[in-house]
C-alpha cells in the first residue's frame, strides 16, 4: 500500500483534529503528513454488553439484539419483509450478530429470485450471490425484465426502488454477464434522470447510491448514509438503533486505536531522523480499519496499521534517499533478518530496519500464541520479496531502462505494498492455505486489489501530490507503447482494466471460495478503499476519505 500520496488533507482538514486528539502528538512541528477463523469470528453479544456502559444514551445492547431476533423470526413468513430486514443489517454493518438467522432465510430468497417483480428479484440475487450461492443472473433473473431484443423493457424506468436495486445487483458481476453490464447502463441513466423528481432525501439517497455504489463501497460510509435515509423515513425500527449503538461502540475504539499507534509512531521518531518519509498516521490507520472491520479485530488492525506505515517509509527511503549501494545494502540485510546486520546500515536506515525486524517478530509471536505456528519465516520472506521489487523500480530508474506496462504493472503488484500487508493479515487470522504458495505465487484474491491499487494511483495522485520521487506510471508507459492513445484515452484503458479486476476478485471472493470468507472480506475491503485515498478532486483533497475520518473517527 505504497506508492500513496504524499499529502492527504489540506492543513485545514480532519489530520489537524486527529492530532488534538493525541496526547502523543502533542508539541509534534512534523508535516502533516470480522471474522478470524471460529476462535474470534465475531464479538460475541455478552462481550458487546460490557462495553454498553461506553454508550451516550440509555439503549440497552442486549435487549436490542433479542428485539431484532424476534423480528427476524416474525417476519419469516413474509418473504419480501424479511429480506429488506436482512437487507438493512448488511447495509448497516450489524449483520454479523445474526449469522444463523440470516442463512436460514436463504431459501426465501431462493423462492423470491424467480418474481416477476424487479426489486425482489434483484434482491433476492444479490443476497444470494453475497452469501456464496451459484446463482446466474441471465437464466435466474434478469432474462424476463427484458425484451425481445435483449434490452430492459422501459416501464422498468419509473421503478425507482427496483432500479436501486438493480443497480446495486449490477456491480456483482464476475464477468461475461452481459445482461448484469446492461442492468448497469440502464439502471444509472434512468436513476440519474428521476433525481430531479424524487423528494429530497430519497434524491440523495439515489444521488449517494450512484457516487458510490454499494459493493465497491466502503461498509461503513455507506452505513452511516443508509442509516441517514431510514431516519428520514416516517416508520422507525429498533433495527436503527442497534445500529446506532453499535455506531457509537466502534467509533470510541478506533479513537483509542489510532492514539495508540500515533503513540507508537511517535516514539518510533522515524520522522525526524528521515524527514522526508511521509508522516501519515490518520491515512495509515484508515487502510487497516477499513480492511479489518469488527471490536474482535482491535488488536489486529494496531499491528498492521504499523506494517502499513513502515511500507510507506520503505517506498520513500527507496523514491527520496538511498543510492544504489544503500538500498542493495538495505535489500541484503532484510533477507538475513538479524539486527545485528543493522550496523553495516547507513544510519538513516538502521531505526527503520529494526523496527521493521520488531514489529514482524511481534506479530509472528502473536500468531504463534494464537493458532499453534510462527510464521516468521514466511513474513520475513514477504519483505524480502517486497524490497527485491522496489530494487527492480530503483534499477530501471538508475539505468533509464523503460519497462513495458505490463512488466511494470506486474511488478507494481508486488511494490503496491499489498501482497506484503495482507500476507501479515493471513498469517494473524490464522488461515489453513499454504502461506509459501501464498507469497511465491499471489492468488487473485490479492493481486487483483493490489493491481487495482497500482492503476489508481498511477492516474495521476503522485503528480498531484508533488512527490519528489519519480519511478514512472503504468500510464506512462502505456502511452509509450501506443503513440496514437491521448492521456485519456490510457486513463479510459486503466478503468477497463480496473473493471476487469473487480470482475476477478468477485469470482473468487463470491464464487470460487478458495479461502475463507474472513480473509476474501478483507481483500474486498481493502479493494473498496482504494479509490477512496486516490480520487483526488481539482483542489487536491480528498473529499470523501475527509467525510470518512470525520465520520467515524473524529
Amino acid at each position: 500500500m505504497s506508492a500513496a500520496p504524499a499529502r492527504i488533507f489540506s492543513s485545514s482538514s480532519v489530520e489537524p483534529l486527529l492530532l488534538a486528539t493525541s496526547p502523543a502528538a502533542a508539541g509534534n512541528n512534523s508535516r502533516q503528513g470480522r471474522h478470524s477463523g471460529d476462535s474470534v469470528r465475531r464479538l460475541s453479544a455478552a462481550a458487546a454488553v460490557a462495553n454498553t456502559q461506553l454508550l451516550r444514551n440509555d439503549f440497552d445492547l442486549q435487549e436490542g439484539l433479542t428485539d431484532v431476533q424476534k423480528i427476524l423470526h416474525q417476519r419469516q413468513k413474509n418473504a419480501r419483509e424479511i429480506m429488506v430486514t436482512i437487507d438493512n443489517l448488511k447495509r448497516l454493518c450489524i449483520d454479523h450478530y445474526f449469522e444463523e438467522e440470516i442463512e436460514s432465510a436463504m431459501s426465501t430468497c431462493m423462492d423470491l429470485i424467480h418474481s416477476d417483480d424487479l426489486f425482489d428479484a434483484t434482491l433476492a440475487f444479490r443476497l444470494l450471490r453475497e452469501g456464496g450461492h451459484d446463482v446466474s443472473a441471465t437464466d435466474d433473473v434478469l432474462r424476463r425484465f427484458t425484451d425481445d431484443s435483449g434490452e430492459y423493457k422501459l416501464p422498468l424506468s419509473k421503478d425507482v426502488r427496483g432500479l436501486l436495486s438493480l443497480h446495486d445487483m449490477s456491480h456483482l458481476d464476475i464477468g461475461g454477464e452481459v445482461l448484469l453490464y446492461k442492468a448497469k447502463e440502464f439502471s444509472s441513466k434512468h436513476l440519474a434522470s428521476a433525481i430531479r423528481y424524487l423528494e429530497p432525501s430519497l434524491a440523495e439517497y439515489v444521488r449517494q447510491s450512484l457516487d458510490h455504489p454499494y459493493h465497491l463501497s466502503l461498509m461503513q460510509y455507506k452505513a452511516r448514509h443508509h442509516l441517514t435515509y431510514l431516519e428520514s423515513l416516517p416508520i422507525r425500527d429498533i433495527v436503527e438503533k442497534l445500529a446506532v449503538a453499535e455506531f457509537q461502540l466502534n467509533k470510541l475504539l478506533h479513537q483509542q486505536e489510532i492514539q495508540e499507534v500515533n503513540k507508537w509512531w511517535m516514539d518510533l521518531g522515524l520522522v525526524q531522523e528521515i524527514p522526508v518519509v511521509r508522516d501519515q498516521v490518520l491515512k495509515w490507520y484508515m487502510w487497516s480499519m477499513t480492511a479489518l472491520q469488527g471490536r474482535s479485530f482491535s488488536r489486529y488492525r494496531v499491528e498492521i496499521t504499523k506494517i502499513i506505515a513502515l511500507v510507506y517509509v520503505v517506498d520513500d527511503i527507496f523514491d527520496l534517499v538511498g543510492t544504489p549501494e544503500e538500498l542493495s545494502l538495505f535489500t541484503e540485510a532484510v533477507k538475513v533478518w538479524n539486527t545485528a546486520v543493522a550496523d553495516s546500515l547507513p544510519s538513516y536506515m538502521r531505526s527503520c530496519y529494526r523496527a521493521l525486524y520488531t514489529i514482524t517478530n511481534e506479530i509472528a509471536d502473536m500468531a504463534a500464541k494464537e493458532h499453534g505456528l510462527n510464521p516468521v519465516n514466511h513474513l520475513r520472506k514477504a519483505w524480502a520479496v517486497l524490497f527485491d521489487g522496489f530494487m527492480v523500480e530503483a534499477k530501471w530508474l538508475a539505468t533509464d531502462q523503460v519497462p513495458t506496462a505490463e512488466d511494470y504493472l506486474r511488478n507494481g503488484v508486488v511494490t503496491s505494498g499489498v501482497p506484503l500487508t495482507i500476507v501479515h493479515i493471513f498469517m494473524m487470522l490464522g488461515c489453513d492455505q499454504s502461506t509459501e504458495a501464498l507469497i511465491d505465487n499471489i492468488p487473485s484474491v490479492i493481486s487483483c486489489p493490489a493491481k487495482i491499487l497500482r492503476l489508481w494511483d498511477d492516474m495521476g495522485s503522485a503528480e498531484d501530490e508533488a512527490q519528489e520521487g519519480f519511478d514512472g506510471s503504468y500510464r506512462d508507459f502505456y502511452l509509450m507503447e501506443n503513440l496514437g492513445c491521448s492521456p485519456s484515452d490510457a486513463e479510459a484503458h486503466m478503468h477497463s482494466l480496473i473493471a476487469r479486476e473487480w470482475e476477478e476478485l468477485n469470482r473468487e471472493c463470491l464464487c470460487t471460495r478458495t479461502f475463507s470468507s474472513n480473509f476474501t472480506l478483507v481483500c474486498l475491503n481493502t479493494a473498496r478503499m482504494i479509490s477512496v485515498m486516490y480520487s483526488y478532486n481539482k483542489e487536491q483533497r480528498l473529499l470523501v476519505l475527509e467525510d470518512y475520518a470525520r465520520m467515524l473517527i473524529l
